[in-house]
Order: structure tokens, then C-alpha cells, then sequence
């Protein structure tokens, strides 16, 4: 009798070959088989999105682990001292109880119209729920993948063609602001997507991308500068995250 975890890590990674165009032998479908293993997630089922060559998994798919694993339940409160409702800032903490004797897994969310993406704007007070609800999920059930409302500014779905597009500031002259006018997430928001998918050192993270740009700090550097050191920081670390660890901590 075939294993039926095996069994959906073939079908996950059919339809991610499919559906992404990936090759046969991609790193990406090797994380894909360990995660439909471990987790059971289904990518026809909408648990896993594939964004930026990173994986991510969605509400529903915490929401079917939970469901799983006989969640007992979840206690979500409004942080109103977090929020401001006129500015359209909303704060969250969630609980999640996997046991009637368990003590809870705690989670906060927050959400206001600059880390959210223009097709959700009003509805910041949702998303904030949701992140808040999905963190605490992720650490009852011991997943380090980050899910994808959580992202900020950031989505896979295009502008709605009456959406008018980002207004184009005046960058400075050294050309490091995080700002992206073309849909893409800002440089900030990429860099932290790299040192959460990898569990990275934030601080040697920031030490190391002064180092490579040749600047006293971050903020000092190019915005062309930065695009390569993201770019080679992810590659870095797909290929060997301890030797990339090894060189942060030297």
C-alpha cells in the first residue's frame, strides 16, 4: 500500500510543476515534499503559495492543521491602545488553545494601510485579525513558514486597472530609499522576508550588508547596492544556510 503522505508530495509537486512552471529537479519542489510530509498541506487545496521562489502558506492551510490536530480553540482580542481607527491602524492578539489543559500560544497582528497591499485598503481592521490569528497558529503547530497575510505590501494578484498607481517620490541622490514603483516589494520588506524564511540574525544581517556595500551602514548604501546584496544573500542562502551563518557570525 502506497504511504498517502507520499502520495500528496507527488501531487503537490505535479501541480506546482504545472501550475509555476518549475523544473523537474527544483530546489523548490525538494522543500515542497518535506512540507506536504510534514504538514499534509495540499497545494490544490490553496494551503501553499509559491511567491518571490519562496514558499508561503495561507490561512486556510493553518486553519486545516489546526482542524487536524483537534485544535481546542481560539480566544482573539482588539488591542485598542495599539490602534488608532481614524488612521485605519488596528492591533490583534490571538490565543490558540491546542488542548483544553493548554495554556496558549500567543500572537499579535497589526495592520494600517502602509503594510498592507492597495487591493485590501479598508479592510486593514480583517487583516490585522488574521495576521494576529496566523502567528499564533504558526507557534502552537510549530511552523517557521511564514504565511503569506503576513506579507506586507505585497501581493501576487495585479492592480485593478482603476487603482491609481503609487505616486513616484523624489528619492535622494545616493538612491537607497526602500520605495518600489513598479509592484514589487520594497527592498526593506524583501530583506526581512530573507531573514524570516531563513531564521537569519537580523543585526548580522545588517552588519554583513554594510560590510558587502562598502558603507557605515545600511541606510548609506545604493539602492542598486542593496538590490545585489539581497540578491546574493538569498542565493547564499538557498545554497548552504551554514556556511551563510557561519560568515554572519564571523
Amino acid at each position: 500500500m502506497r504511504n498517502p503522505d507520499h502520495a500528496l508530495a507527488c501531487r503537490n509537486c505535479r501541480l506546482a510543476r504545472k501550475k509555476w512552471n518549475l523544473e523537474p529537479k527544483h530546489p523548490l519542489l525538494a522543500t515542497l515534499k518535506w512540507l506536504s510530509q510534514d504538514f499534509k498541506l495540499s497545494v490544490s487545496a490553496g494551503d501553499l503559495i509559491l511567491l518571490q521562489s519562496n514558499w508561503y502558506i495561507t490561512h486556510a492551510g493553518l486553519l486545516r492543521i489546526a482542524r487536524r490536530n483537534r485544535c481546542s480553540g481560539m480566544r482573539v482580542q482588539f488591542i485598542r491602545e495599539l490602534s488608532d481607527t481614524a488612521a485605519r491602524r488596528f492591533a490583534f492578539q490571538a490565543t490558540v488553545f491546542k488542548s483544553k489543559t493548554c495554556q496558549g500560544f500567543v500572537g499579535y497582528g497589526d495592520a494600517d494601510p502602509s503594510n498592507v497591499s492597495p487591493l485590501v485598503h479598508g479592510a486593514e481592521l480583517r487583516v490585522a485579525e488574521t495576521r494576529a490569528i496566523n502567528r499564533a497558529l504558526r507557534k502552537a503547530y510549530g511552523i517557521g513558514l511564514c504565511s503569506v497575510e503576513e506579507l506586507g505590501a505585497f501581493s501576487s494578484s495585479p492592480r485593478p486597472s482603476n487603482t491609481p498607481p503609487p505616486s513616484n517620490r523624489s528619492h535622494s541622490s545616493n538612491g537607497s530609499s526602500n520605495g518600489s514603483g513598479n509592484g514589487q516589494p520594497r527592498l526593506r520588506d524583501q530583506l526581512c522576508l530573507i531573514i524570516r524564511q531563513y531564521n537569519l540574525d537580523p543585526n548580522l544581517v545588517k552588519a554583513y550588508a554594510a560590510e558587502f556595500c562598502g558603507t557605515e551602514a545600511l541606510s548609506g548604501a545604493s539602492r542598486e547596492l542593496v538590490k545585489s546584496f539581497i540578491s546574493h544573500l538569498s542565493s547564499a542562502a538557498k545554497v548552504n544556510r551554514g556556511a551563510l551563518v557561519c560568515r554572519l557570525n564571523s
